[in-house]
């Protein structure tokens, strides 16, 4: 009688752990397919920033030189830290700064700004030679300036944009600041996306950097060296 109670019990305690197991493996695969399904959805929404760079005419071959003696480098432009990081960069009110997440400039707009100026001046034909300032000897002049602003304006009527450059330019030899400028122009968007904007911001530098370079100090190219003073 004793063996028959016994038997009975081990077998409701067995059948019990096989329903439990069972609702353990249940859960597991429930959890699991949760899993996969929350891996699956966000590697669905994975994206990845789109860049963009600036695309300005190219300046036309500079004249042969004519009475031209001075040489000048140009130091690489400065910006505020927001503009250096390369996303591209909107406004929804005068007070705030938004950053499209991905969208963003393929080269750094200081270096861009910096090349162009150099190009810009070498073009004009005067300046014997331009070319980007490393620090040695044997130029007299160099021009040194900010990126100010560029970015997208989104508070008042429509999208614009904005782009803001000031430059000035030294003299080695006595310290004196010789020509200075700075400019800021304001462009209209088309379209309510992100490639208009840099569509206008493209044409929005090319105007403001024309019109830093005019107008450049007509006396500075044609001014004796120092060595020719001697």
């Amino acid at each position: 009688m004793r063996s028959n109670e016994r038997a009975g019990v081990d077998a409701r305690f067995g059948a019990r752990r096989r329903r439990m197991n069972m609702k353990r493996t249940l859960i597991t695969i429930v959890f699991s397919l949760a899993a996969l399904a929350i891996l699956s959805g966000c590697g669905g929404r994975v994206r990845y920033p789109n860049y963009y760079t600036f695309n300005l005419p190219a300046p036309p071959d500079p004249p042969p030189a004519e009475n031209v003696h001075a040489t000048l480098a140009i130091r690489e432009f400065r910006a505020p830290a927001y503009l250096r990081q390369t996303a591209i960069v909107y406004k929804p009110s005068p007070e705030q700064i938004g950053f499209y997440a991905y969208h963003r400039w393929a080269t750094n707009p200081c270096d861009f700004v910096t090349t162009s100026l150099i190009e810009r001046i070498r073009a004009s034909g005067n300046f014997v030679q331009v070319k980007p300032y490393d620090g040695r000897p044997g130029i007299e002049y160099v021009l040194s300036g900010r990126l100010e602003k560029l970015e997208e304006i989104d508070y008042e009527d429509g999208v614009k944009v904005e782009v803001a450059i000031s430059a000035q330019m030294t003299n080695l030899a006595t310290g004196a600041t010789v020509w200075t400028n700075a400019v800021s122009e304001v462009g209209d968007v088309s379209k309510r996306n992100v490639p208009a904007v840099v569509s206008e911001m493209n044409h929005t530098m090319d105007r403001a950097i024309s019109k830093l370079l005019s107008p450049m100090p007509a006396d500075v190219a044609t001014r004796p060296t120092a060595v020719e003073r001697r």
